[in-house]
C-alpha cells in the first residue's frame, strides 16, 4: 500500500516538477511525470536512509520536488535535441 502512496505521491511531485521547469521536454508531459515520480521516489528513500528526515516530514515532500527537478534536468540534458547539419 505504501508503494501505492509513493507512486501517487511521485504524480503530483512530477506536475509540480513539470510547472517549475517550464519548457519543452523531449518526452512529453507523461514521460515528465513519470520522471517525477522516479525522483520522489529516489530523494524519498535516500533521505530516509540517510536520516536527514522521517516519513510524513516538510523536509521529505521538498527532496522529492527537488529530486525530480534534478532528474529532469538530467532528463533534458541527455536526450536534448540534436542538429542535423
Amino acid at each position: 500500500m505504501w508503494l501505492i502512496g509513493w507512486i501517487f505521491f511521485g504524480l503530483v511531485v512530477g506536475v509540480i516538477a513539470k510547472l517549475l521547469m517550464p519548457g519543452r521536454d523531449p518526452g512529453g508531459f507523461f514521460i515528465t511525470i513519470v520522471i517525477g515520480i522516479v525522483g520522489a521516489l529516489l530523494a524519498g528513500f535516500i533521505g530516509r536512509a540517510i536520516g536527514w528526515y522521517d516519513t510524513n516530514e516538510g523536509a521529505g515532500y521538498i527532496a522529492s520536488i527537488l529530486g525530480a527537478i534534478i532528474l529532469l534536468a538530467l532528463y533534458r540534458m541527455v536526450t536534448g535535441r540534436k542538429h542535423v547539419a
